[in-house]
């Protein structure tokens, strides 16, 4: 859990120097919007998936881009230091921290393998 915090935590600063669309002004504003990030995800973000489920199937799963930018966007306006340009811009970010964290978790195993 530690490591997955970690990880979201790098995969937002990586984000948001990569992207104008998010901005995180400190190291704490990332620690602390991971973990919102994370608890969102894990408590809210199944409810939302649940009631959204007809939609997600009729746009074959496209919809979750917009849930996912939505958790982000909602984090954004709990965190100070932590601050989304647009929902679009929430969605997008949200597409690049999913693919990011991806990318770190995979070198992370792969380096704890070795």
């Amino acid at each position: 859990m530690l490591k997955h915090w970690i990880v979201l935590t790098l995969a937002l600063l990586i984000v948001s120097y990569l992207y104008s669309g998010i901005r995180i002004t400190s190291l704490p504003a990332a620690l602390i919007a991971a973990a919102v990030l994370g608890i969102l995800n894990a408590i809210v973000r199944p409810v939302l998936q649940f009631f959204a489920l007809p939609i997600t199937f009729l746009t074959l799963g496209l919809f979750y881009f917009v849930i996912n930018g939505l958790m982000l966007y909602v984090t954004a306006s709990l965190v100070e230091g932590f601050a989304v340009r647009s929902f679009g811009a929430a969605i997008l970010g949200s597409i690049l921290v999913s693919a990011l964290s991806l990318i770190l978790n995979f070198v992370f195993k792969s380096a704890h393998k070795s």
